[in-house]
């Protein structure tokens, strides 16, 4: 599958800061792209870049299989910053019609997906409402339908469920889930790993400027994973100590343990079943990527922290 995005060695730099320090990512076609990282980690400057709002200080973007050129490409992006972008004196109907034609769609055009999208996330009776008179969650959906009602080619979502009740939040997931499969490209960014190990196929961790991460979700896991695994016996054994093996947290006949170097599941499963004993499950413990996240942020810091005080 081809990249609708390249990012190759972007750098922009503030008086005392480097925001963004030679960052490069590719993005395909139909992902759903986590773009991750702590406050004040860069995110929202390589957002600002790939919108065209910022120009990177160096370094070059490819959208769609060319140079990226703001001016003409920037209607084929939808972008949903997490502060509002609305206006709150002008009713949500109007609203939703004004930013749909300067997408380039037809008051007509823009009149039928409006009323789509309307009535797909429950919205119609919202027509005359005023922004100022919806709730956050109100105005997060209303923010979402105008992100994406011109049927962009990438889609960009920066923490889409803030505000949103859990019935609203799956109906915007769904939402999601529906566009990648239509063909549009998502960058979901969010502080909530959850939702980023349930969503997105490939993601990016970038923290004080650079990238520290990059891969599929399910190679992350593996990659940081521990050697853990959880085993239910058919019974309680007279003994569980074993060299291959130590046990982290023990509940009756259910174990959480670790394998020891040199060692595999095999002969964990072997030392009970030489006992007799049967085993009911045995399964790996990945770390979820919220471990990961705070893993390596707080070891950039250490590292960080290690060179400052050595200059």
């Amino acid at each position: 599958m081809d990249s609708i995005l390249e990012l190759h060695n972007l750098k922009k730099y503030y008086a005392t800061q480097k925001a963004v320090d030679d960052i490069s990512f590719n993005i395909k076609q139909g992902d759903i792209f986590g773009l991750l990282g702590p406050n004040g980690a860069g995110k929202t400057t390589l957002l600002r870049m790939i919108t065209g709002i910022f120009y990177p200080d160096s370094g070059n973007i490819t959208f769609d299989g060319r140079a990226f050129d703001p001016e003409n490409d920037i209607i084929k992006i939808g972008y949903m910053p997490e502060e509002r972008g609305l206006y709150k004196k002008m009713k949500i109907g109007e609203q939703a019609l004004y930013l749909a034609q300067l997408k380039g769609l037809s008051k007509a055009d823009a009149m039928q997906k409006i009323k789509f999208w309307f009535k797909r996330l429950e919205m119609e009776s919202w027509w005359n409402k005023k922004v100022e008179d919806l709730s956050k969650g109100m105005s997060q959906k209303l923010q979402f339908v105008t992100t994406v009602l011109h049927e962009p080619k990438l889609i960009i979502l920066d923490e889409p469920f803030s505000g949103l009740d859990p019935v609203n939040a799956n109906l915007i997931k769904d939402e999601i889930y529906g566009l990648a499969q239509r063909g549009s490209t998502i960058i979901f960014s969010t502080h909530r790993m959850e939702q980023v190990e349930e969503i997105c196929d490939h993601i990016v961790l970038v923290n004080l400027g650079k990238k520290i991460l990059d891969g599929t979700v399910a190679d992350v896991k593996q990659q940081f994973k521990e050697n853990k695994f959880s085993i239910k016996l058919a019974g309680i054994p007279t003994g569980v100590e074993d060299a291959a093996y130590e046990i982290i947290d023990q509940q009756a006949n259910a174990f959480t343990m670790k394998i020891n170097e040199g060692y595999s599941s095999n002969d964990v499963l072997l030392h009970f079943i030489n006992q007799g004993i049967g085993i009911e499950s045995f399964n790996e413990l990945l770390p979820s990527l919220n471990d990961i996240f705070i893993q390596l942020v707080d070891g950039t810091k250490s590292v960080t922290r290690a060179f400052q005080n050595l200059t």
